[in-house]
């Protein structure tokens, strides 16, 4: 049924969302905090707490060295291509496959779920299409599935462009008892006309299935559609609540919405992914950006429920706590990734908690249970100004612990300094630009010779962290998390009334090299940080990549690792943290980049290593070139007593594909 949260409620709007988790039986406990169970991967980040952790340990220090590739398939079967020769999809692999009893399954680069042999890559089964039609081949991929079992029936959920389908998981044929004939329309419950779309994966608790939705930057209007979040009945397909991430009339935060802008205002929808506690029956959505996400004018306040951790109930929907984690956004800040669910220890209290990491490079973390922060969290005065009409908040909160685990603030402090020549460089650079401390608001864009560029903004509209994630360990509560060094330009321009109703609209946006094709910036350019979340404090930091170290500028400095700005999804076993680089695959002159700005140096880029640190301090003890870089989450599963890795690869010129790794 659908179900609204009432005024009485405390806290922000109660209402939920949920990623990727699932029971491995009816009886079976569900811990959503201690990593994949049995030798198998159950979720995409392995359980419902996202901790993309396993406990196996076949594959350790001593051996990881003679890891070998067992075998690869490609993202779209053969007997699709065969019906559809002229078919064609993309070359980024985001998919994390899921193993449950012998299997693996994953979303293809179509869309359609593919099983195949654990130990071979042979395929077993393939979707298919709803009709005959060969168009109906035609969608694009996601980042996973999810499982479902009451212990008789397995089902394989996944959402394929605007519907949702169940599988028999042993044999891929649709329920028929599940939406109608076998699918649910995902615009039930959206507003008239509204587009559906998303690119994560499907989170099963409680019996109910929870959906975000990806929504486009691009805003034309002050007016736009809200990004709701939706839970559907895993047996029947059934609408069984709607939260409203921009409260509507009479829910709790509309008061954060000045001059109602509530009711027009759009967008805030949980673009990635869910963690949830299935103990408690709680979902932990992570909202982003409300229209528009670089001026907000026309929405004055706090404007909840956006750019906050939610936490609500699986089975009603309603809310349990919220925080804000960015008050007023206005820096594409969204929440980029799945909270985390831990059971640590802190001054010697035994605390279920949840931790966000942003953007902005903090790891928000709090009682999952009540919301309360674990570690105070300050609100502190932030710059002001902005475009005309701007109502900026002039705090914003920053975490007493852990550290910022990236840089932060395009400051002259941060500027790059190999030689005096570089850092006058890059300060010549800056010149044209607004400069300062996080938060400086993003700036208008004159046309002029000589007028103001944009605000130069660190870490970018791109992190910091995103979308990727950390990994934790629930046996020594140490948190790992990769993110990049990456500035951006947040520049806005006056809105022409021909064609919009918004004062100031997005500008270029685009990223920002240095001197002589160098960053901007002082590296690490990619890095891995590891926290120790009893004491909220670094154990070890070190650059992931070899970056620019052969740059003619700096050769000669024997300057070491310097890291890489890709995206990789972090994999961690017993004695191991598996790391890639990202991939080159999404990189491209033109559009965000600007002229002459080295592809190697812009965000997201990185080259086919695969790696293998030492948890405990960091070190590369392995490292493998793939044929392609990694564009996905790795895991991990045992099958007839050898444990496999499985790595989603692909690159600009290198079709997307599984890669299985495992010792001879």
């Amino acid at each position: 049924m659908f179900h609204r949260v009432p005024d009485s409620c405390s806290g922000l709007v109660r209402w939920g969302v949920f990623v990727v988790a699932v029971s491995m039986s009816a009886t079976a406990p569900v811990l959503a905090q201690q990593g994949a169970t049995d030798g198998e991967w159950h979720a995409f980040a392995a359980d419902n707490g996202a901790t993309k952790y396993s406990p196996l340990d076949q594959i350790n220090a001593d051996n990881v060295g003679d890891l070998r590739i067992a075998w690869s398939r490609p993202t779209v079967d053969q007997s699709i291509l065969d019906v559809v020769p002229e078919l064609g999809y993309g070359n980024a692999n985001r998919a994390t496959p899921l193993m449950v009893d012998g299997v693996l399954y994953a979303p293809n680069a179509v869309g359609l779920v593919e099983a195949f042999h654990p130990g071979t890559g042979e395929t077993l089964w393939v979707q298919q299409p709803f009709d005959s039609d060969p168009g109906s081949y035609r969608g694009a991929g996601t980042r996973g599935v999810a499982y479902w079992t009451d212990g008789n029936e397995q089902r394989i959920v996944v959402q394929r462009g605007e519907w949702m389908y169940a599988l028999d998981a042993k044999t891929g044929e649709m329920f028929q008892d599940f939406g109608e004939n076998g699918r649910v329309d995902l615009t039930t419950g959206l507003a008239e006309g509204a587009r559906y779309r998303w690119g994560g994966a499907p989170t099963i608790v409680r019996d109910v299935i929870v959906v975000g939705q990806s929504m486009s930057d691009t805003f034309v209007t002050k007016e736009d559609i809200r990004g709701d979040v939706r839970a559907f009945n895993v047996r029947t397909g059934e609408l069984s609540w709607l939260f409203h991430t921009i409260p509507q009339a009479g829910e709790f935060g509309t008061d954060s919405w000045g001059d109602n802008s509530w009711e027009f205002s759009g967008h805030a929808p949980v673009w990635a992914l869910f963690a949830a506690d299935e103990e408690l029956g709680y979902v932990y959505m992570p909202t982003t950006s409300a229209t528009n996400d670089m001026y907000g004018g026309h929405r004055p306040g706090d404007n909840l429920f956006t750019q906050s951790i939610v936490c609500v109930d699986a089975e009603t929907g309603e809310r349990v706590w919220h925080y804000q984690l960015v008050h007023h956004g206005l820096w594409d800040y969204d929440t980029p990734a799945a909270p985390i669910l831990m059971d640590i220890t802190v001054d010697g209290r035994d605390i279920k908690a949840v931790v966000q990491i942003t953007k902005q490079a903090f790891a928000f973390a709090f009682d999952r249970v009540t919301g309360e922060p674990i570690w105070p969290i300050e609100e502190r005065p932030v710059p002001q100004g902005g475009a005309p009409g701007e109502m900026l908040s002039p705090t914003q909160p920053f975490p007493t612990k852990p550290p910022a685990f990236d840089r932060q603030g395009a400051t002259v402090e941060n500027l790059i300094d190999f030689t005096p020549e570089l850092r006058e460089e890059a300060l010549a650079i800056t010149e044209r630009y607004t400069i300062g401390p996080m938060y400086t608001p993003p700036s208008v864009r004159g046309d002029g010779a000589n007028d103001n560029q944009g605000t130069i903004q660190l870490p970018g509209s791109q992190g910091g962290a995103d979308v990727q994630g950390a990994a934790f360990d629930p046996e020594t509560s140490i948190l790992y998390i990769p993110s990049i060094t990456s500035p951006f330009v947040a520049d806005i321009v006056e809105g022409n009334p021909d064609r919009t109703n918004l004062n100031f609209v997005k500008g270029r946006r685009q990223w920002i090299g240095g001197p002589r094709g160098l960053p901007l910036f002082k590296p690490p350019y990619g890095r891995v940080t590891a926290i120790d979340m009893k004491t909220g404090e670094f154990v070890w930091q070190v650059p992931n990549g070899h970056g620019p170290t052969d740059h003619p500028a700096i050769r000669h400095l024997n300057l070491g690792r310097l890291g890489s700005p890709g995206r990789p999804g972090p994999l961690l076993t017993k004695s191991l943290l598996f790391l890639g680089e990202g991939s080159d695959v999404g990189v491209r002159g033109g559009g965000r980049v600007p002229d002459g700005m080295p592809l190697n140096i812009v965000t997201n880029y990185g080259e086919p290593w695969f790696r293998a640190y030492d948890k405990t301090n960091g070190d590369v003890i392995w490292e493998m070139e793939l044929v392609a870089g990694t564009t996905g989450v790795p895991m991990t599963y045992m099958y007839d007593g050898k444990q496999y890795i499985v790595v989603p690869v692909g690159g600009l010129e290198v079709p997307g594909q599984w890669v299985a790794l495992s010792l001879p």
